[in-house]
């Protein structure tokens, strides 16, 4: 989490653009909120153990008119900002920065990912929601997250985002922790795309099964940041 917020802080003050930090504290037992508290973030306790409720929690709190949806484990950079607030300015309603993985990765990974990272340029998709932003008009038309989903939910939120307007997928990346993709065989993976494609939305809509979003290396902060551009 320190890193998180330090890299936000650090991509937005090299801008020099006006902006909070809020980092919502969901059920963690660390030091998470002590941590963020000490980055100059703001802090907000939640105790849903769910990924939506989360970042609508942070998204009501928040006051500006441009938001950034940041997983924990996740290090922007100023290039990453800038496009996407350029995207924003020039007429999308919102987008996404494709993740690179820290560390290193399963063979089978490191084949797939280049190649998802190239459909997903192609056909405009977007399968991750590590950093995510948008305008509050479009957040508020959208209806936010759907706290009917315990995962999958920045899916059905980029689908309501689209139908709002021009959705950005920048030719920046983020970096993100690797340590999913490490901590579950290629076999667990076949077994939960298995499920998803069987059971539909009817397989995200509780925590049951969904150990990989929810097994306790999961129980980590949602952390964002607004921009306001009226300041």
């Amino acid at each position: 989490m320190g890193r998180c917020v330090s890299a936000i802080r650090g991509g937005l003050e090299s801008l020099a653009e006006p902006h909070e930090i809020i980092v919502v504290d969901d059920a963690s037992s660390d030091a998470t909120a002590s941590t963020a508290r000490q980055q100059g973030a703001q802090v907000i306790r939640v105790e849903r153990r769910q990924i939506a409720a989360a970042r609508n929690a942070g998204a009501r709190r928040a006051r500006g008119d441009i938001l950034f949806f940041v997983d924990a484990d996740t290090l922007v950079n100023p290039t990453a900002i800038q496009s996407a607030l350029r995207s924003l300015r020039a007429g999308a309603v919102g987008g996404g920065c494709l993740p690179r993985f820290e560390g290193w990765l399963p063979w089978w990974w490191r084949l797939g990912l280049p190649v998802m990272e190239r459909l997903c340029r192609c056909l405009n998709v977007f399968p991750s929601g590590a950093c995510l932003f948008c305008t509050r008009v479009a957040f508020q038309a959208s209806g936010g997250f759907d706290e009917s989903y315990y995962a999958m939910e920045d899916c059905v939120f980029v689908r309501a985002l689209k139908r709002q307007g021009r959705f950005a997928i920048p030719a920046e990346t983020v970096i993100t922790s690797g340590r999913k993709l490490r901590a579950h065989s290629f076999m667990s993976y076949s077994k939960l795309f298995m499920r998803l494609t069987l059971l539909g939305p009817r397989g995200v809509r509780s925590r049951r099964g969904l150990e990989f979003w929810y097994g306790p290396e999961r129980e980590k902060p949602e952390g964002f940041m607004t921009i306001n551009r009226g300041a």
